[in-house]
């Protein structure tokens, strides 16, 4: 199957396109086509699956442009899944100038604010940070049509179900409802139950995603021995990229030093640090700046990198769910990979819950000898030496026909994004399809411009006016 058959409007395909995807995978073959009939859907998914697109392909379809209130809400556990459902609903709506906007918290209020007073057509946030807008009036839920819960089975075990309900309840009720989750629990069920009319029920058979792709092994360690073991591990195994997850910040933090001073590239994310600063690392790791990420389960959601070969549980998870999400993170998009998990001698109980939740007993990995970690040796310090290549994003094909401009004028001196686009379009050789998501402010506008035309429209705008004023026009810096 391909997306054409989808019927889309040929500038989602476009972006679609050049963001690199070819077919469907099968949550968005089936759950697409529902969601544009604006049916209620629960959804049964694992995530790297593909799901993200299969809401967010529909969404962009469906939202008017013209509408200037918020039309789609998409509600998820975690600042790093914000963020990202916020940059892969920006890039499909591209060429449509579907404006999307994150709210998480940890992050300007105020700022915030004043990015809902634009021109805004989905919302993606985190629960609390929503609620708090809706109920300071600053998001405005009246033309709410979609809402969409991402990640649900974790939103509820984090203990945002109480927000959440609040938040449904604000809304309109004659609206289209999307629930996404990982596992359906009883508490799943019941919201999906509640809150949701005759909706259809979609499961991928995960047993067939996650055989083929992720080997699962498992080593009794004690601890006090387990970080010399990683160390035979990582030697044998030698992966390209890795995520170690612990269970505690402070454990991370021990961790991600004695590998720096073992001379491995690594760094670290967890709830004690600064968003940004967790936003930095993200993006360092999915450039592939380093290869070991340390992490608490805090970053088991919302990392969406292709690339990861190995997940290494140097602390048993005391969640079932959350092995499921860590291992997620590995064998994505088709890729093989490898979910390694070190317990020790005491934590017994804990394994076989695990096992018992997936489905079936993790082997226990072969021995690790000296031979065999002297032999590797030699091999890991060469890759620990060399520059990691690094990954291009999946939008940068789509983003480098792009330039933003920056215009000294905004909503002070009276102009609208109907003004740029009037002015803008009348210029030789550029049409209304060459202008992307255009961003007002008080006294600055910024304006995308598509498909190598920034140029031109650079060059033109020096010396034509908006709405009888002559502006100031450079490329916007980022």
């Amino acid at each position: 199957m391909h997306f054409k058959e989808l019927k889309l409007n040929e500038k989602i395909l476009g972006a679609i396109e050049q963001l690199g995807y070819t077919e469907p995978t099968e949550v968005q073959e089936r759950v697409i086509p529902v969601a544009l009939q604006k049916q209620d859907i629960l959804v049964k998914s694992k995530t790297g699956s593909g799901k993200t697109a299969a809401f967010a392909i529909p969404l962009c379809e469906l939202v008017d442009w013209e509408e200037n209130k918020p039309q789609a809400l998409v509600l998820t556990p975690t600042r790093e899944l914000a963020v990202q459902v916020q940059e892969d609903i920006t890039n499909i709506g591209r060429f449509k100038r579907i404006k999307g906007l994150a709210l998480y918290g940890k992050s300007p209020f105020a700022k915030q604010k004043l990015a809902l007073k634009q021109k805004t057509h989905i919302v993606v946030g985190t629960p609390g940070r929503v609620l708090d807008h809706i109920e300071k009036g600053t998001l405005d839920v009246s033309k709410i049509e979609y809402l969409i819960m991402d990640e649900a089975d974790e939103m509820l075990n984090m203990g945002f179900l109480e927000q959440v309900e609040s938040i449904i309840k604000l809304l309109p009720s004659n609206r289209t409802t999307m629930l996404f989750s990982a596992t359906l629990s009883d508490e799943i069920k019941s919201l999906s139950g509640k809150y949701m009319k005759k909706s259809v029920s979609i499961e991928i058979d995960a047993a067939e995603e996650n055989a083929p792709n992720i080997e699962h092994l498992k080593y009794v360690v004690k601890d006090d021995q387990k970080l010399a073991f990683l160390e035979k591990l990582t030697i044998i195994e030698n992966p390209d990229s890795c995520i170690i997850f612990c269970r505690t910040k402070e454990r991370v933090d021990q961790l991600v030093d004695a590998l720096d001073g073992k001379g491995y590239t690594a760094d670290k994310i967890h709830g004690g640090m600064m968003q940004e600063d967790r936003f930095e690392v993200m993006d360092d790791f999915r450039r592939g700046d380093f290869r070991y990420l340390i992490a608490t389960d805090v970053a088991a959601r919302g990392i969406d990198i292709e690339d990861i070969t190995h997940v290494v549980h140097y602390d048993v998870p005391l969640e079932q769910e959350s092995y499921v999400h860590r291992t997620g993170r590995t064998g994505r998009a088709g890729r093989s990979g490898k979910s390694i998990m070190l317990a020790t001698p005491h934590e017994d109980k804990f394994v076989k819950e695990i096992e018992a939740f997936i489905g079936f007993e993790i082997p226990s990995g072969p021995e690790l000898s000296a031979e065999e970690v002297a032999k590797k040796r030699s091999a890991f310090d060469l890759k620990m030496q060399e520059q990691p290549e690094i990954k291009k994003s999946k939008s940068e094909q789509l983003n480098k026909d792009i330039t933003k401009l920056y215009f000294n004028g905004g909503k002070k001196k009276k102009l609208r994004a109907v003004d740029f686009v009037g002015t803008i379009a009348k210029i030789n050789g550029v049409t209304a399809d060459d202008i992307g998501i255009i961003t007002i402010q008080d006294n600055v506008t910024y304006v995308e411009i598509l498909n190598g035309k920034g140029p031109l429209v650079l060059k033109t705008m020096r010396s034509t006016t908006v709405k009888g004023k002559q502006l100031k026009v450079h490329i916007a810096h980022k």
